[in-house]
């Protein structure tokens, strides 16, 4: 049957079947190995974190499962909570220009969960992971930015649909039960984005809970149960739902799936931050470099597509003020103001009590922006910082897209770096470390997927 006389959910499912783990690109299976290094070093800057511990003890099923960092093992379900959890926690984790989603938090717990619990083998694992990959990034490109307009987060949306894609591939479901996995899931997707209001946590959980999500929506199907087989494109189907749209691309879900991999452009952050902010920080930096002092500042405009205000800029008040380290990580005055006062923006950047630094406040309330109509957003992640001085000269830097990203990527050694500084950060030993990196490198390759030694 031709696409146009099968549901979208249907023809997705016949090419997640047709997946082959031994005949993945080398590029897939290197962005694989990287995210996979990626989310166990954010799992371990986590490992000590209150938001984790409430996690953690909000969550008592016993299980078979690895919570990395922890020894207590769990359900996989509550393993993949848990780690999707940590792996977003600090929003260091990677992002797909495009979209804006964050796939390995989600996917890589989930996948990374039923693997350990059901005994599957490392081919296995790395397919699942690719394909869930795939799909949330797919997803992401069917009615761009319509999600966040509504009031949704993206990541936590279309993650229930990859995260069952994925945990479905791993489990060799077949088209069917594919199929209903991701129309269970479809009742499962949430996730409301008025943590900006105030830095609470639950942006730190949408992750961790659609990992769990996809998880359950994928062993339900295994077991038979049934969902809507227009879970996508249906009148109470998830676009118009969660994006109050019917009319999607969807062949930017479905053409070229698992040939044209849109999963080895993935973007990997080099600052613990919301992701379009990054450029930005960049600019701020060289403007650092170039010996540029705070007191010397009259104001900052930088151009921004519109796209991101509602999120980074707005209130503008209060994104210059953020209420606490977590709400200075979605502030873009704040993240570009501490970057150019201290030339860096590491985790110690968003500590409760550095946020109140009043040099960095100081030089935020000067920092505005305006609309660039021709911001290329959500296309790429372009900076740009304007500095207006008080003797009436001017500087500016440009960034035409995020480093990290597709345009200038993080080599292995930087992503094995980061892997390290977070491991650190966590409170492991270099030992232990040397360890975690060693599982993670030789992963693909196990006869059966165990992850003991990351507790």
């Amino acid at each position: 049957m031709s696409d146009q006389q099968h549901s979208i959910s249907q023809s997705l499912a016949e090419r997640i079947a047709a997946v082959d783990d031994n005949e993945l690109a080398p590029a897939v299976r290197d962005v694989c190995a990287r995210l996979l290094l990626d989310v166990i070093g954010l799992c371990l800057v986590a490992r000590n974190s209150d938001y984790v511990a409430a996690a953690l003890a909000a969550w008592p099923e016993p299980g078979a499962a690895t919570v990395i960092g922890r020894e207590r093992p769990m359900s996989a379900a509550g393993a993949a909570f848990v780690n999707g959890t940590a792996a977003h926690g600090e929003d260091f984790d990677d992002t797909f220009e495009g979209g804006p989603v964050h796939a390995g938090a989600v996917i890589v717990p989930a996948v990374l969960a039923i693997a350990e619990e059901e005994g599957l083998a490392g081919l296995a694992a790395l397919k699942g992971i690719a394909v869930g990959v795939e799909t949330i990034c797919r997803l992401s490109l069917v009615a761009p930015k319509a999600v966040h307009k509504s009031g949704f987060h993206p990541t936590a949306v279309f993650g229930a649909m990859a995260a069952a894609a994925g945990v479905g591939a791993a489990l060799d479901l077949d088209r069917r039960q594919l199929v209903h996995a991701l129309g269970i899931a479809g009742s499962m997707a949430a996730g409301i984005i008025e943590y900006l209001a105030d830095g609470s946590w639950t942006k730190r959980m949408h992750p961790g809970w659609a990992a769990q999500s996809g998880l359950r929506a994928a062993l339900l199907a295994r077991a038979g149960f049934v969902g809507p087989g227009t879970v996508f494109e249906g009148v109470h189907g998830l676009f118009n739902g969660f994006a109050r749209t019917r009319q999607g691309n969807w062949g930017a879900l479905l053409e070229g799936f698992a040939k044209n991999w849109h999963a080895a452009a993935l973007a990997f952050k080099p600052y613990p931050c919301g992701t379009m902010i990054q450029p930005y920080v960049d600019c701020a930096r060289r403007l650092n470099r170039r010996g540029l002092a705070a007191e010397s500042i009259a104001e900052i405009v930088c151009e921004v597509g519109e796209g991101t205000v509602h999120r980074l800029w707005e209130p503008l008040a209060a994104k210059q003020n953020p209420a606490n380290g977590y709400a200075g990580k979605f502030a873009a005055p704040y993240c570009i103001a501490c970057a150019l006062v201290h030339g860096s923006l590491g985790l110690e950047a968003f500590a409760d009590a550095r946020v109140q630094d009043e040099g960095v406040r100081a030089l935020a309330g000067k920092i505005s922006y305006r609309i660039d109509p021709a911001n290329p957003y959500p296309a790429a992640y372009t900076g740009h910082v304007r500095v207006v001085l008080a003797d009436g000269g001017s500087i500016e830097e440009r960034q035409p897209h995020m480093r990290g990203g597709a345009q200038e990527p993080l080599t292995l050694a930087e992503i094995e770096e980061k892997f390290a500084a977070n491991a650190r950060h966590g409170g492991w030993s270099q030992a232990r470390a040397s360890a975690a990196l060693e599982l993670a490198h030789r992963l693909w390759q196990a006869p059966r997927v165990e992850l003991a030694p990351l507790r």
